[in-house]
């Protein structure tokens, strides 16, 4: 007869003999192993599970088995179990303590696991669940393989006070030591607040699923409560509310199968550590396709609008762009593509959202991206088309200042291969920013259509040439007469490269295979970095 988990809480999960008789042998002990294991495995019941699925989340096992390879997935500590007492705990003393641990591959590789199974204490942690983690985490940084939390957990298991929060410090700990050496990989299924947020928050990205996840570190009654203000759960600190404008998440997904398909896309697109370039794959669209639609998808009118997006997917590897925080800062794209099978990651400035301008934000996102190719071998490819940065009081009592310094020191630091492509305008301090060869660009290349300059030939007419401009019987005219001599003497195509700071000038319809050929030569590029502890990058 299979026993239930009950039953096995009840006998503590050791069996019960009679002292007269005989001890079991070993084929009696392997089918006691089995039900216990099959107890675990199975979790709380039914009751629990159907709970479950009425709020439109899966259970901890149909999660794992959608991450993992078929058969592949290795548990570790499923008969763990908490020992606390008080409030009732010490008769409620399930398996795996409401956290499933271990590894298995995803796409033929190694990749660590641990998943809150909230039909089991709500996912809360406390000791047990919490040093179940720890142990994790640290074998994950010692095989150096990629980390995925998958979190539905109501928090710290409030029964077990100061052992709870000291299990996140030590969770936190080790998000932090592991931080640029394993790819780290936060996936939201379910509530976290509290102290609990700043784990995915220390983590490399974040997947959150809309209308069952949420994050927040005070809930809609706290906030009611001290400001007076009503607000939902989703409205606080929804999938749609992170992804578009927090920029805690950089992913919002559907549904939890969807979600966890493309976690496991990331992961074929990531080195397992920082030792290791990320898998090339083999590609069927040549290297040295033509890109004649360029021609006429990006206007040569510096003013003119268009998607930057578009002129990415004509260059990548069947078109196939992975977008991180694409709902956040959309003035800036930053993403993987594989070019000639190889990953590289894209920063490139949106024309079609705030013209591409550069502000707080976007320099936020920029600069976290560039930071995270960097720790892990993925050569950096950033497309210019920048008016500035975006003017304004709210923008330099935000601190501008110190947000753009942010992109720029993250540029500075960065070893990996670096190709800057110049599509049309770059002008100012944010033509440096973008990876420009003044700040350690390997390669730097334009497009016919390139304006490089202090600032837009407009706007520096007005500023050179105010006074004579004033004084001319017919002002307008002498102004366009001016930018024209402006334009030509300072910002035309060639000046940038008849001073080394550009390249090559290149055919756009030759672009796909100008950068697959400067990628494969800097593939072996070694540089290294002076001996110190750390940089201080802005914060």
């Amino acid at each position: 007869m299979r026993m239930t988990l009950t039953e096995a809480d009840d006998i503590g999960g050791t069996g019960t003999t009679d002292s007269a008789a005989s001890p079991p042998d070993l084929r009696a002990r392997v089918a006691e192993l089995s039900e216990f294991a099959d107890a675990a495995r199975q979790g709380p019941g039914l009751r629990a599970t159907e709970a479950q699925w009425a709020k439109g989340k899966l259970t901890v096992r149909e999660r794992i088995d959608l991450l993992f390879d078929e058969g592949t997935f290795r548990e570790i500590e499923r008969f763990r179990r908490h020992r606390a007492s008080g409030f009732g705990l010490e008769a409620r003393r399930p398996y795996t303590d409401g956290v499933v641990t271990g590894w298995g591959l995803v796409h033929g590789r190694k990749v660590f696991v641990y998943a809150h199974d909230f039909r089991i204490f709500g996912g809360s942690l406390g000791e047990a669940h919490a040093e179940k983690i720890h142990k994790l985490m640290d074998l994950a940084e010692s095989a150096g393989a990629p980390l995925v939390a998958l979190s539905d957990g109501a928090g710290a298991r409030i029964q077990e006070g100061v052992t709870a929060l000291a299990g996140y410090g030590g969770i936190f700990r080790r998000n932090v030591q592991a931080s640029g050496v394993i790819p780290q990989i936060s996936v939201m299924l379910g509530p976290c607040a509290g102290g609990a947020t700043y784990s995915p928050s220390l983590t490399d990205f974040v997947f959150m699923v809309e209308g069952t996840a949420q994050m927040y570190i005070t809930g809609p009654d706290v906030v009611q409560s001290v400001t007076g203000e009503e607000i939902s759960h989703e409205d606080l600190g929804g999938a749609r509310v992170h992804a578009s404008v927090s920029g805690a998440s950089g992913f919002i997904y559907d549904d939890e199968k969807e979600c966890i398909e493309e976690v496991r896309y990331l992961l074929s697109l990531l080195p397992q550590n920082n030792r290791e370039l990320p898998p090339a794959v083999h590609c069927d669209d040549p290297a040295d396709r033509r890109n004649d639609t360029l021609l006429d998808l990006v206007p040569a009118d510096p003013n003119r609008s268009y998607d930057m997006r578009a002129v990415i997917e004509e260059i990548v590897d069947d078109g196939d762009l992975f977008e991180v925080h694409a709902s956040w800062a959309t003035n800036i794209i930053c993403g993987f593509a594989r070019m000639d099978g190889h990953v590289v990651g894209i920063v490139a400035n949106q024309p079609a959202s705030l013209a591409g301008v550069l502000d707080i934000h976007s320099s936020e996102k920029g600069a976290r991206f560039v930071q995270v190719c960097d720790a892990f071998n993925i050569p950096l490819l950033t497309l210019v088309d920048v008016p500035g940065f975006m003017p304004g009081k709210d923008q330099e009592h935000g601190g501008i200042i110190r947000h753009g310094a942010k992109l720029l020191h993250a540029y500075c630091a960065a070893t990996v291969p670096r190709i800057q492509l110049i599509v049309r305008k770059a002008y100012g301090g944010a033509y440096i920013v973008m990876d420009s060869r003044s700040i350690g660009s390997d390669l730097s290349f334009a497009w016919p259509t390139n304006e490089i300059a202090v600032m837009g030939a407009d706007g520096a007419a007005n500023v050179v040439f105010r006074r004579e401009i004033a004084a001319a019987p017919d002002p307008e005219t002498a102004r366009e007469q001016r930018i024209k001599e402006y334009r030509e003497e300072l910002m035309h195509p060639y000046y940038a490269a008849e001073r080394g700071l550009v390249d090559d000038v290149i055919d756009p319809a030759l672009t796909r295979a100008t950068l697959i050929d400067a990628l494969e030569m800097l593939r072996t590029k070694h540089a290294p970095l002076p001996a110190r502890k750390h940089g201080n990058p802005p914060v």
